[in-house]
């Protein structure tokens, strides 16, 4: 049987917060350094591009009605959101062109006057795939709207079908037996940073949809969100105050990594990584991957069309048509 092995990648170097073009330019050089050390695909964290915000979960006023500081960020994230087609696509597509090293980005994508946490992968040859997360979670739907069916999808990467979701759409159920009925090979599930319980997801994952998966976590400071706001070098008095208001554990963190890789038969190829911000690696053979389908298929032997059934809408949903 020919060589099927292929190094995975997970950059858990924080974002250069609110500044599109910094983090854009640190996603580039991090493709170089992905590419020299003959890495297949790149997994990015949670809304990497250009920043989680993690401040929902640290500042103690960032849920409050009209907060000047809430609203100072979120605009913030919004002026340094992508769209599609943009400049920053196109570059980074560009370099995964010239690398051929593959790409699932998390980011901030701006759509009229709504933002939107997405997964952009992007292969070598291909077109930029957007994939909104469905349910914003928590305090998180002060920040994001909700994505729909026509953005469920996986793309066709050099070494197969790769697939991503973001975060708790791990734990919805009908959405992974949507994505496990594609076919996934690599799966990449990102996160703000990866814990113990969103292990457990994206390890169950792995093994219920027989594929390999990764955990993409990044390790996020107080200070590294200061950092980003003073890159814009612009006076933002209230975004600073909430920023400065965020509640950090003993030694300043308010992500610390833990991302890691499974394997499609339930195994750990890499232990979670914590606290280090460099570029984590792994290699996987791909020629297990028939064999795991002989004990579970969850969209063939091990599953019961006649009792169960699942139908996805895949239409792009609009609350305003003009028609003639």
């Amino acid at each position: 049987m020919p060589n099927q092995t292929i190094k995975l990648a997970i950059c858990q170097k924080p974002p250069v917060f609110f500044n599109r073009d910094a983090t854009c330019a640190l996603a580039l050089d991090t493709l170089d350094e992905a590419s020299a050390a003959g890495v297949d695909l790149l997994a990015t964290p949670e809304t990497w591009l250009s920043g989680y915000p993690v401040w929902i979960d640290h500042a103690p006023r960032a849920g409050l009605w009209g907060e000047p500081g809430a609203k100072a960020l979120y605009r913030l994230l919004c002026e340094s959101a992508i769209s599609k087609g943009d400049a920053t696509i196109t570059a980074l597509q560009n370099k995964v062109d010239a690398t051929g090293v593959s790409l699932v980005l998390g980011a901030n994508e701006l759509d009229g006057g709504t933002l939107y946490n997405v997964q952009v992968s992007l292969v070598p040859g291909g077109t930029p795939f957007f994939h909104r997360k469905l349910v914003p979670t928590y305090t998180e739907r002060l920040i994001w709207g909700m994505g729909d069916g026509s953005t469920i999808g996986v793309v066709d990467a050099p070494f197969g079908k790769l697939g991503a979701l973001i975060c708790w759409e791990h734990w919805m159920p009908l959405t992974r037996a949507a994505m496990h009925d594609l076919g996934e090979v690599v799966h990449v599930a990102n996160w703000p940073g990866a814990s113990e319980m969103h292990h457990v997801a994206t390890r169950h994952y792995a093994f219920e949809g027989g594929c390999f998966a990764i955990a993409a976590g990044t390790v996020i400071r107080k200070q590294d969100l200061l950092d980003g706001l003073n890159s814009l070098q612009a006076d933002e008095p209230d975004a600073r105050a909430m920023l400065e208001a965020q509640e950090t554990d003993v030694d300043g963190y308010l992500r610390r990594g833990g991302s890691a890789v499974f394997a499609p038969d339930g195994g750990v190829i890499r232990d979670p990584v914590y606290d280090k911000i460099e570029l984590i690696t792994a290699e996987v053979d791909l020629s297990c991957l028939t064999e795991t389908k002989m004990a579970l298929d969850t969209s063939g032997h091990y599953s019961r069309p006649d009792v169960f059934n699942l139908t996805v809408n895949t239409t792009k949903q609009r609350n305003v048509d003009f028609v003639e």
